[in-house]
């Protein structure tokens, strides 16, 4: 039998960040499906109307979470290769797909101040893991 590494809190939240991004994805489509019709999403998209309302802000979260999700990714997997992984890391790493959660959910219902505060929230805790790695 092949024995098995234990996959980390980092990666594991990596792993949620991917899983996340899906999520969005899925969710702005189906809601853009639903202002323009499946059949303009099937077709190559041109001259169809620009998502608006929920499924413009659930456009929006999905963009900015991929935005977020490329130096939270970095941050880990350089923290992961040099075995610089801690307690700090790991909380950082669970505030982050904590915050990005929440981030997702305030976003495509329209709250931007909790909003806000979880996207500086997933910020920081990116940061934070980056100091980490190097001090």
């Amino acid at each position: 039998m092949i024995e098995r590494e234990i996959v980390s809190v980092e990666i594991y939240c990596l792993i949620a960040t991917a899983v996340l991004l899906l999520a969005l994805a899925i969710v702005s489509t189906a809601l853009y499906g639903g202002q323009v019709g499946n059949p303009a999403l099937t077709g190559n998209r041109e001259g169809i109307a620009p998502p608006t309302g929920a499924a413009g802000r659930a456009r929006r979260a999905h963009l900015n979470l991929l935005e977020n999700a490329v130096p939270f990714a970095l941050v880990i997997l350089s923290a992961e290769v040099i075995g610089a992984t801690s307690g700090v890391t790991q909380t950082a790493a669970l505030v982050f797909i904590v915050a990005r959660a929440v981030h997702a959910i305030f976003y495509v219902a329209g709250i931007p101040g909790i909003r806000t505060l979880a996207w500086l929230a997933g910020v920081v805790a990116t940061i934070v893991i980056a100091i980490a790695i190097v001090a």
